[in-house]
């Protein structure tokens, strides 16, 4: 059984217990009782520091994947949330909650500052151990403001330099994307080719977010050569699957420790106050997937387009159950995570993927098509160990699955992989991101759900707290379309 108690002595990954909640009270809600002269010292006190910049993300990037996936084709929310299906803009409601995120990324990047300025100063740490935590929070901070940058487009850049001043005006998305790839060199430099502790970046997790975003910047033969060098290194393979349990519990199972597709994932544990809380957002109680029920807040839909066109024998698509809450027979709640032992409602034991192999593939895959400008076999081979695995195949032979492309078929090629980063990634928080950079969010939402999208619902509002207390921002000038 995967418990917080395991984490703790086996790995010592120790990101928000007792101990931790009350060093983080210090740096984050009284930072003034903490003395830097005496705090960063040494690399436990470091080691510490760097913890406590993932307890806001953790917190809140389970909700972020949830509400990115009401705004897909083929994503829906209920409640609250049903103002998301519209896509109109945000209501108060939902303004109100985006801000929470905001703050939360904005939190850890206060953390990762904190620990970029203060460990080099350090006098009883070596030189190898400064690299090291300076390299993860730098992977941290950039992964927060790749969020920030996707969803609010430029925002205040808040750098170790910076982090004292209030009034900071809007960086460009240039700037922003500038501060992103000089962490992540940095980071790709000193973190290590094996994690310390499980959830900790490691040098690959490091090239895959170079990737990722080589990718949203369309430097499409900087994205390929990361990617490759993810590949090439041996170190990773798809989990092969024959059923659904199989994805339900040996890629995001909750007594899952690791697996030989995670790359980077947020760590999770059934200990109060530790757990993944997206289960009971997502499952229905019927199912007896999570034994707290499930609030059902996010679901499907078989008469949608995306999942009536989908090919039966995709093993995938056996993680939706038609179950009808109220809303008609047709309705479909997801299964993908599961845990029928958790400890409370927000207390399951699954990991967050923040990136599996699949993606590597799958980012290695497109990126080749865009910069070669034809369709390889290497291109091809990619794409269909994805498709493969999900049929139940083995990923390295030939199937009757796979799919055939002529060199010069580069759009159908990439309707392809952009349609299984669809099926491959649900409740992942990847395909509305997918379809804004790639310009295809108009077209699969009408296709899909009939409607057409605001220009208000491509960005997240500025919060009110940051036009409030930011003299820098002028919230009549500097605000996102339609807010």
């Amino acid at each position: 059984m995967k418990s917080y108690h395991t984490y703790l002595v086996k790995f010592g990954l120790i990101l928000s217990f007792g101990g931790l909640l009350a060093c983080e009270e210090l740096l984050i809600e009284e930072p003034k009782t903490v003395a830097v002269e005496v705090f960063y010292n040494t690399a436990e006190e470091v080691e510490t520091a760097v913890n406590a910049i993932y307890s806001p993300l953790r917190s809140t990037r389970a909700e972020q994947i949830a509400i990115l996936d009401a705004h897909t084709d083929w994503g829906y929310g209920r409640g609250s949330r049903a103002q998301y299906n519209d896509f109109a803009g945000l209501n108060p409601t939902n303004i109100n909650t985006a801000g929470s995120r905001w703050d939360s990324f904005y939190q850890a990047i206060r953390n990762a500052n904190l620990v970029i300025a203060n460990a080099p100063e350090g006098d009883n740490i070596s030189q190898e151990n400064i690299d090291l935590y300076v390299a993860e929070a730098k992977f941290l901070r950039a992964l927060s403001y790749f969020d920030l940058v996707r969803n609010w487009a430029g925002v205040p850049l808040r750098t170790e330099e910076t982090m004292l001043e209030i009034d900071l005006p809007r960086s460009s998305e240039q700037e922003v994307y500038e501060l992103i790839l000089a962490d992540l060199l940095d980071a790709e430099s000193h973190l290590p080719e094996n994690p310390k502790d499980l959830g900790r970046p490691t040098v690959y997790a490091a090239k895959t977010l170079l990737a990722d975003v080589y990718l949203f910047l369309e430097r499409y033969e900087d994205a390929r050569n990361k990617a490759l060098e993810v590949i090439q290194s041996n170190k990773y393979s798809l989990v092969p699957i024959t059923n659904k349990e199989d994805i339900q519990l040996n890629i995001f199972g909750p007594e899952l420790m690791t697996s030989s597709e995670e790359i980077f994932y947020f760590k999770y544990a059934r200990e109060l106050g530790q757990g993944n809380w997206m289960l009971f957002v997502l499952n229905h109680p019927s199912t007896g997937y999570f034994n707290f029920g499930g609030a059902y807040a996010h679901y499907s839909d078989a008469t949608n387009p995306f999942y009536a066109e989908w090919e039966d024998g995709d093993i995938r698509k056996e993680l939706w159950d038609q179950i009808d809450f109220g809303l008609g027979p047709t309705t479909l709640v997801s299964s993908k995570y599961v845990d029928p032992n958790a400890v409370d409602r927000l207390g399951a034991g699954n990991d967050l993927p923040i990136y599996r192999y699949a993606e590597v593939l799958l980012i290695f895959a497109e990126a080749e098509a865009r910069s070669a400008g034809t369709v390889g076999q290497d291109a091809i081979d990619a794409l269909n160990q994805v498709k493969r695995r999900a049929y139940g195949f083995s990923t390295q032979s030939p199937s009757p699955v796979d799919y055939q492309f002529n060199q010069n078929e580069v759009e159908a090629f990439l309707d392809a992989v952009l349609q299984e980063r669809a099926y491959e990634f649900q409740f992942e928080g990847k395909r509305w991101l997918d379809l804004k950079r790639t310009g295809r969010a108009q077209e699969m939402i009408l296709k899909n759900k009939g409607l057409e999208i605001a220009e208000a619902h491509y960005l997240w509002p500025i919060p009110l707290q940051e036009t409030n207390f930011n003299g820098a921002i002028d919230p009549a000038t500097d605000q996102n379309p339609g807010y």
